[in-house]
């Protein structure tokens, strides 16, 4: 075997694991989180926007991210539901 095709196994089978372990990952259960996601750093739209990525201001009532489940009534400010600000 050459180079070139050890390479492209090597690449192969790394993007292969990739896909396992992501498939995995959503697998979990997670559940919405808001009021806590950093200006920027939100994981969908918000009321105000329709991007991930658009959150205006730190702690925007309406913009959430993904958290494993059960962990968002754990965290001081957080919300499972949407509220204003």
């Amino acid at each position: 075997m050459n180079t070139t095709s050890t390479m492209i196994a090597s690449a192969v089978i790394a993007a292969l694991s990739l896909a396992g372990t992501a498939a995995a990952a959503a697998d979990a259960k997670q559940e919405k989180c808001y009021g806590i996601v950093k200006a920027g750093k939100n994981d969908c739209q918000t009321a105000s926007s329709s991007c991930a990525g658009t959150a205006k201001k730190d702690a925007q009532g309406d913009a959430w991210i993904y958290v494993p489940a059960g962990t968002c009534g754990k965290i001081v400010g957080a919300s499972a539901a949407p509220n204003k600000g």
